[in-house]
């Protein structure tokens, strides 16, 4: 028999984002609010549907560049002061996620440094960054004042996704120097791991471990006082993928 593409119910593509950075000591992730129908008016993840032309990754870096103006950055290359850390996270099909049609949503996971305040683009009416915390949270009022509406579409179940891809990665992983910019001092890495991580780390113990990790950190021969006090050394992410021993998230 031949194929008949009729015979079987359309459905749709797309990729959402779970961008992530740490702003003001805290751990942020990208929200938009909606301006069209459905869930008008809620915040959720930035994303979109992927075009006829193009493949996932493609779909995520357009997505990502139009949300953030973040390229994705390519290990292979020298660090970039705007490049972004981009991977696949998971893929949800839920028949009843989106209202419209059956949709299959492809979620990536993208880290950067301090990122500056985002610009509404695409359908999104508004865009801002915000804790996680505060928008994993089922009620009450966020830091605005505005009362805590859940996200739209199953956007809660993937940013928690993504958080915990996070969380656990750095422990095994250099992932941490994603959030960092290209050159670092140990303490701001140190702050990295406590906004993601949501705990207090001992300033001497972590020094200890990063920088007896071979190939972890380099030293680039320079310092900073950008965060006050004395002068700090300054390093670039080595290049060690996986972490031996790894740095275990500290039991809360």
């Amino acid at each position: 028999m031949p194929y008949d593409p009729s015979a079987f119910p359309p459905f749709a593509v797309t990729v959402d984002l779970v961008v992530l950075t740490v702003r003001r000591h805290s751990l942020c992730a990208l929200a938009v609010r909606r301006g069209e129908p459905p869930f008008q008016g809620r915040w959720a993840l930035p994303g979109g549907f992927v075009r006829a032309d193009e493949d996932l990754a493609q779909a995520a870096a357009r997505e990502l560049v139009e949300e953030t103006g973040l390229r994705v950055h390519d290990p292979a290359a020298p660090a970039q002061d705007n490049g972004a850390h981009l991977e696949q996270l998971a893929t949800y099909g839920d028949p009843e996620r989106d209202p419209r049609m059956r949709v299959v949503s492809v979620a990536h996971l993208a880290l950067a440094p301090d990122l500056p305040a985002p610009r509404a683009g695409g359908d999104a009416s508004n865009a801002r960054w915000a804790p996680v915390e505060e928008l994993l949270e089922r009620g009450g009022h966020g830091h605005d004042g505005e009362a805590v509406v859940p996200l739209a579409f199953d956007h809660a179940q993937i940013l928690a996704d993504g958080v915990e891809r996070a969380r656990s990665k750095i422990e095994y992983s250099s992932l941490a120097t994603a959030f960092c910019p290209a050159e670092f001092t140990v303490g701001e890495l140190r702050r990295v791991y406590e906004a993601v991580w949501s705990v207090a780390l001992d300033p001497r113990n972590f020094h200890r471990k990063v920088t007896g990790t071979p190939g972890f950190l380099v030293p680039t021969g320079g310092t900073t006082t950008r965060q006050g006090g004395r002068p700090a050394q300054l390093f670039r992410a080595g290049g060690a993928t996986l972490l031996n021993p790894p740095m275990l998230r500290p039991e809360v």
